[in-house]
């Protein structure tokens, strides 16, 4: 069967691979094959049993484990009832963006029934942990797994070796449906009915302090005296995380694929996206410890409602000892509304900037970008009838998906599908972080940015408080890193705040939260060809349309281009009922914006 699903694998690519070089890419690593199967399972938690759409009827699913420099092939299967994509988070897909799989941007959906071969290209410098989760509607709150990047072989960490290592991955759970409570949102968008998480959990477990009989807990069970790599994932969909263990400290050594230089501290706080790679000793007594997490709310509380249930795991020592009734629980773990200690943690992290893993932040920018991010309102008219909602917006433009693909539009010439006139400034400038401010109204259109290859870009992404919801926003770009030269709250100071930036060691990440009120800055060179989704990691935001995409054009040889497409696409199908024309309205403003 493994070579039968071999042969299958490199008859869908062949023929590119021989295009373009791929085989003698693929001969500097190892290549792993999986098959997914997307299918519906039944959990019980909470007190009641549900299905959901899972990989291999596991939640949450399987881990992808491989070396850096391996090239890895994913066969997915779709046995659900739903149409599907999945995205592989934090892989630069070098110009290969038609295996990065957000919905209409790269790719359709793999419908019930098909499957859809994934070709994942790591970047060459890329070791530590990613993820990968579906990417359409709201499916990856149970689609979603971790990848592992061990380094090269015959190498090493930039640390001592750890005795051991594990993996925590923190989640969504929903009571109900996730479809039809996705739907009941979508029809209800008003300040107060916002689709939330009413549990999280740890490896799939909500944990102890769960108020309902026969649940379980994760536990990790660790020997005195040792040390080891604990890899998080924050999978969880509309939250922002405190994650602290009782009486152990943290030391961060890596976040989102990359080294960082070693950070010891008592907590972290984890975005929708991200990854965190810490070391932790166990130098306690021997007992039961809780791994506890909860919600980091920067909104307020008296507009969104946020989710006040903590998620607990248990690090148990081996030995023999007299377990305690109750673990103890990390009081250094932050309140969900701590804003010192949430919005204190962004700025602390630098690159490890050494020869072996250097720093090439842009110095010589050719393209810079002023961009606000906002929760605001949109008007349009559907099926005859004026509709005013929550919106969320970059620049005032809230993103409206095509009904086809965006990347196969490009490769293919094809109008009609996206408009190239994203702007780089917002409409208008005023005191974005104040209690006044002008009419907040988004405008609906498809709009992206085209970059030429090997641009140096600057992104300066200021948070807002229109409607007076000013919150913080995690925002992923697909198919790069790119470093955080500088954050701070309040208004961005085109002055004065670019006299601080760090130029000499700054993270380097794909997801990063924008703060609330306040302001950060990205570079990154532009040397990725292709169509890559930018959003808001916050799905209900994202739902919302705080998303675009950047068109990097090819280089100017092949070795700079975008590789051709697979022998197989999943087709493209109109799979909403709403249509351009019932836009008019935001077009029209849309157009208005432009020209003001």
């Amino acid at each position: 069967m493994m070579g039968l699903t071999k042969m299958r694998f490199l008859l869908e690519m062949l023929v590119p691979a021989l295009l373009t070089g791929m085989l003698a890419s693929m001969a500097e690593g190892r290549t792993h094959y999986y098959d997914f199967v997307l299918k519906e399972s039944k959990f019980t938690r909470l007190c009641s049993t549900k299905s959901m759409m899972t990989v291999h009827g596991s939640f949450p699913g399987p881990v992808i484990r491989i070396h850096r420099g391996d090239m890895v092939y994913v066969n997915v299967h779709n046995q659900d009832d739903f149409g599907a994509t999945i995205h592989w988070h934090g892989v630069k897909q070098t110009r290969n963006p038609w295996s990065d799989g957000p919905d209409h941007i790269t790719q359709c959906r793999i419908q019930p029934g098909s499957n859809f071969t994934y070709n994942v290209i790591f970047g060459e410098d890329q070791e530590g942990t990613l993820w990968w989760h579906a990417h359409s509607d709201w499916t990856r709150a149970s689609v979603h797994g971790a990848i592992v990047i061990l380094p090269t072989e015959g190498t090493t960490y930039p640390f001592p070796k750890p005795d051991g290592e594990h993996l925590l991955v923190l989640a969504s759970w929903f009571k109900g449906d996730l479809n039809d409570e996705y739907e009941e949102f979508l029809s209800n968008q008003t300040e107060t009915t916002v689709l939330d998480d009413i549990a999280f959990t740890i490896n799939g477990e909500p944990g102890d302090l769960v108020a309902c009989d026969g649940e379980t807990t994760h536990r990790w069970l660790v020997d005195y005296g040792k040390t080891y790599l604990l890899r998080i994932v924050n999978a969880v969909v509309n939250s922002e995380l405190f994650f602290a263990i009782s009486e152990h400290n943290l030391t961060i050594v890596g976040t989102d694929g990359a080294y960082t230089k070693p950070r010891v501290t008592s907590y972290i706080m984890i975005a929708p996206g991200q990854t965190m790679d810490v070391l932790i000793t166990t130098n306690q007594g021997l007992s039961h410890y809780y791994m506890a997490a909860r919600q980091f709310a920067t909104f307020d509380p008296n507009i969104t409602e946020f989710n006040n249930m903590t998620a607990t795991a248990i690090l148990q020592y081996r030995g023999n000892y007299a377990p305690p009734d109750v673990p103890s629980f990390p009081t250094n773990l932050p309140l969900f509304h701590d804003l010192d200690s949430g919005l204190g943690f962004l700025p602390l992290l630098r690159s490890l900037a050494t020869p072996e893993h250097p720093v090439n932040v842009p110095l010589n920018i050719t393209t810079r970008m002023f961009i606000t991010a906002s929760i605001n309102m949109v008007n349009y008219t559907f099926e005859g009838t004026e509709v005013s909602h929550l919106a969320a917006s970059l620049n005032n433009i809230t993103f409206m998906d095509p009904t086809s693909s965006i990347l196969l539009a490009y490769y293919r010439h094809t109008s009609g599908v996206y408009t190239t006139d994203f702007p780089d400034y917002p409409p208008s400038y005023y005191n974005f972080t104040g209690d006044t401010y002008p009419p907040p109204m988004s405008a609906l259109a498809t709009k992206v940015k085209v970059l030429n290859y090997n641009e140096s870009v600057e992104i300066i992404v200021q948070g807002t408080n229109l409607l007076g919801q000013g919150e913080d926003h995690p925002l992923h770009l697909h198919g790069y890193t790119f470093y955080v030269v500088g954050m701070g709250r309040g208004n961005f100071n085109n002055e004065t705040d670019p006299k601080r930036y760090n130029l000499v060691d700054p993270s380097e990440r794909n997801t990063i939260t924008v703060p609330k009120n306040g302001w950060v800055a990205l570079r990154f060179l532009a040397n990725n060809p292709g169509v890559w989704l930018w959003h808001c990691h916050f799905d209900r935001h994202l739902t919302w349309g705080m998303d675009s995409a950047f068109i990097v054009k090819n280089g100017e040889t092949p070795e700079t281009s975008i590789l051709p497409p697979p022998a197989y696409m999943p087709s493209c199908a109109v799979q909403s009922s709403i249509r351009l024309e019932d836009f008019q309205d935001s077009i029209e403003l849309v157009n208005k914006i432009n020209v003001s």
